[in-house]
């Protein structure tokens, strides 16, 4: 009861500061406001207050909308049993970055731009012979006779690319790149196949 007649003063008693002249009051959310002459309060979805007087106004936007519910996938080392690993981006590679200077990453890095292929073609191709060889140039399958980085089946085919293919990375990598464009034109269509069938 108190609060009421407290209240009910209050709102009596409201005086415009600039005119001096007493002005009329409204409900906002519950609670009074003073609107003088010139002034408006529109209360919208979120509760939008808008105000004009002696030309210039203020508005106050409306509450950002809700967070988009987040979606979670199965992890690639985590794909069911039986089932083909693929990335989370449809089939591209992770990022391989920039290699270290002189390694056969390095050389692979730049045969494969002096192909015309971009930079997702290069993360296709690291993560393909990290898979295959590890990028060693002494890889070799026992049970299946691979050899080298790209795991060339059997290893004696990479000496198309040059005598000295067991010993030089850069052999071996053109040696590869011509395979995997022959047979799927670029690496992440190798890449690709691999993650299908666990082979390219």
């Amino acid at each position: 009861m108190g609060f009421a007649a407290t209240f009910a003063f209050l709102s009596a008693s409201l005086v415009n500061p600039l005119s001096g002249a007493e002005a009329a009051t409204t409900s906002v959310g519950g609670a009074a406001a003073l609107v003088a002459p010139g002034q408006s309060f529109v209360v919208g979805a979120g509760v939008v207050l808008a105000a004009d007087r002696d030309q210039y106004g203020v508005t106050l936007p409306p509450p950002p909308p809700p967070p988009a519910p987040v979606v979670e996938e199965t992890p690639v080392d985590e794909a069911p049993a039986g089932s083909a690993k693929k990335s989370s981006s449809g089939g591209a590679a992770p990022v391989a970055g920039v290699p270290d200077p002189g390694t056969a990453k390095a050389i692979a890095a730049e045969m494969v731009a002096a192909r015309g292929w971009g930079t997702g073609e290069y993360d296709c191709l690291v993560s393909l012979w990290n898979r295959e060889s590890g990028w060693n140039i002494n890889a070799h399958n026992a049970s299946s006779g691979a050899h080298g980085i790209p795991q060339a089946l059997p290893g004696s085919k990479m000496a198309s690319a040059g005598a000295d293919w067991q010993t030089n990375p850069a052999t071996q990598i053109t040696w590869g790149l011509g395979y995997i464009q022959g047979r799927y034109s670029t690496p992440c269509g190798a890449w690709g196949h691999s993650q299908s069938v666990g082979w390219y």
